[in-house]
């Protein structure tokens, strides 16, 4: 009874308090069908599409940074880190404080906006910047301290990114499902960026319980140690999304190329993930 009773108030902890913003992305009527070592490698040689066309381009890097390229050049990287940089010093850099391969205590000055996701002593975090054509913006949610295990209220955020009509959602170090409040600051989300390691951040049975409740076109999963992590969350859904493996890290998305129906999109990372730890695994 006791350990029942504990693990309720670990859940209800993780879930308050919530603090909803606005939600920019709106409903859709209808839709067309540890020691790393970098590589070396430059945006211009990954292209496969032009996004002057009207589309966005996401890059998938590493671990949980992506680089996010808008029509008009705009560059955003989600959880910057010293461990996977990016080609470019991108326009806008989101973080989020977990642990250290997902934000950067040096981000480069060249950096015009970096978006730390966590409380830093004010309050929640709470951005909405748009840069030409793109626009971030933050969803707080709380998350486990790294070092005790207790609840870090407004510890994480999720940030959507808002560029040529596509909404895309990078989950950050997401560890609880959502809440009615965490969905409607959401609005609809056209791309999810989901960690699947099911490790540290959530089982991968209560992340796909999150994709089933954001309802995203396109998943790309992200946030694994290696391929057999990867390999066990695509077991859970073959059944359930066409899968699509593609050969180029990179992709170029609009609007008139989004599924009709929920698909899962697999994209190599740039660079490896060679940690020297083996991470635990949660069912």
């Amino acid at each position: 009874m006791l350990p029942r009773l504990a693990s309720c108030l670990v859940v209800l902890l993780l879930l308050m308090p919530v603090t909803a913003f606005a939600a920019g992305c709106e409903p859709n009527v209808a839709r067309k069908s540890p020691l790393l070592v970098p590589v070396k490698w430059t945006l211009a040689g990954l292209k496969n599409a032009s996004v002057e066309e009207g589309g966005v381009g996401l890059t998938f890097i590493g671990h949980a940074t992506v680089l996010i390229e808008s029509p008009q050049g705009v560059t955003a990287a989600t959880d910057l880190t010293d461990f996977f940089p990016p080609p470019v010093v991108p326009d806008i850099a989101t973080m989020n404080h977990f642990h250290d391969t997902h934000y950067t205590n040096h981000p480069d000055p060249g950096i015009k906006y970096v978006l730390r996701g966590w409380d830093i002593g004010e309050g929640a975090a709470h951005w909405d910047v748009t840069l030409k054509d793109m626009r971030v913006r933050n969803v707080p949610t709380n998350v486990r301290n790294w070092f005790n295990g207790s609840t870090e209220f407004n510890g994480n955020s999720i940030f959507i990114f808002e560029a040529a009509g596509l909404c895309i959602a990078h989950l950050s170090h997401l560890q609880h499902t959502l809440t009615p409040e965490h969905l409607a600051a959401l609005g609809q989300i056209d791309v999810l960026l989901p960690m699947v390691d099911g490790a540290y951040s959530l089982s991968q049975n209560d992340i796909i319980d999150v994709i089933d409740q954001i309802k995203p076109q396109l998943i790309i999963p992200i946030h694994y140690f290696g391929p057999g992590q990867l390999d066990r969350f695509l077991a859970r859904m073959h059944d359930r999304f066409p899968i699509e493996r593609r050969d180029d890290p990179r992709v170029v998305l609009s609007r008139m190329t989004l599924p009709a129906k929920t698909e899962i999109m697999i994209l190599p990372s740039v660079q490896p993930e060679s940690f020297r730890f083996a991470p635990p695994t949660r069912n």
